[in-house]
């Protein structure tokens, strides 16, 4: 009988040792992993893979907790992604976050993975969806693009912050294809304001030196900076060379006026990577893709930089000010 007690007694204290082992065991396995395939560098995307930590920790996604975020980056290199995208599919992740782009290369690359798109400028004009409301495949998320009509809006504001400059330079990558709709757009509304539009095009990093060149020689008056992911990656650069040429120029996204630009009005990006937590977390929870409808933004901001204006010696006309979500001095 003593020996049966002590058997007993020795397989609930194994028991009680083994616990926190089958526990860890158990946490473990409930992690879910994430691929995130950025086209730029880590540093000029930080604060972009912040806002979607911060997204997910809404909703309960604590990294290395109940997640691991793979993130990997192509540091600008478009050809780079085709090999991002194989090796987060290699990792065997849950669902595979894409940036501009990389949506393209993940579509191609797989069927089954679902995808969720931080920043597509252009869902449905760019093919990767068929519906906004019924995307069907395996990619939701979220499309930057409102319209090609938030073109005219800029070239306006841009008309109203330098009224002297008739002529405008147009900064577009013709890889991307919501450019084409943009451009369009923009010369019927110069018909309108007066405005003469020259294109420049900058495939990449390398042809921007070029194109700034271009505009010089042709004496451009002004810049409009197309959205493009390559473009936000070398915003520093771009807002130096506007700076060399005396260029007054209003971009799509804030982050060229936080490095030194004179403008932007658009939606906000960091807005759309925290709300893309949205889909992923959906998706780890058991939605299907093709339930999801794509999101468009929803947050606006006109942001103006006082500092460069005076720079450039203009004057910002008080009723832009008025109207302005943020002014840095």
């Amino acid at each position: 009988m003593d020996r049966v007690v002590r058997r007993d007694v020795l397989f609930a204290v194994g028991a009680l040792l083994t616990l926190p082992f089958v526990a860890k065991a158990q946490q473990l396995g409930n992690v879910r992993r994430i691929g995130y395939v950025v086209l730029n560098d880590a540093e000029s995307g930080k604060h972009l893979l912040a806002a979607f930590r911060q997204g997910l920790r809404e909703r309960g996604w604590i990294d290395s907790k109940n997640i691991v975020i793979e993130d990997l980056y192509a540091d600008g290199v478009v050809d780079r992604l085709g090999a991002l995208v194989a090796e987060v599919i290699r990792l065997k992740v849950d669902v595979i976050v894409t940036t501009s782009s990389a949506t393209t290369w993940a579509k191609d690359a797989t069927k089954s993975i679902p995808i969720v798109m931080t920043a597509s400028a252009d869902a449905l004009g760019e093919g990767l969806v068929t519906s906004l409301a019924h995307p069907s495949g395996n990619i939701t998320g979220m499309t930057f693009l409102v319209g090609p009509e938030i073109a005219g809006k800029q070239l306006q504001l841009l008309r109203d912050l330098a009224p002297a400059a008739s002529r405008v330079a147009v900064l577009t990558n013709p890889a991307n294809r919501s450019h084409a709709a943009l451009a369009r757009e923009l010369k019927i509304a110069a018909q309108s304001l007066g405005a003469q539009i020259d294109d420049l095009e900058a495939r990449s990093p390398e042809r921007l030196d070029n194109a700034f060149a271009v505009m010089a020689r042709e004496h451009a008056g002004a810049l409009l900076v197309l959205t493009d992911s390559i473009f936000v990656g070398q915003r520093r650069k771009i807002v130096d060379l506007a700076a060399r040429t005396r260029l007054p120029a209003i971009y799509y996204q804030r982050e060229f006026v936080d490095a030194g630009g004179l403008a932007s009005y658009g939606p906000s990006l960091s807005d759309t990577f925290r709300r893309a937590a949205t889909g992923v977390d959906k998706i780890l929870r058991g939605a299907k893709p093709a339930d999801i409808p794509i999101e468009q933004p929803t947050k606006f901001e006109l942001v103006i930089n006082l500092k460069t204006a005076k720079a450039l010696g203009l004057t910002i006309p008080p009723a832009v000010l008025a109207r302005a979500d943020e002014v840095i001095q």
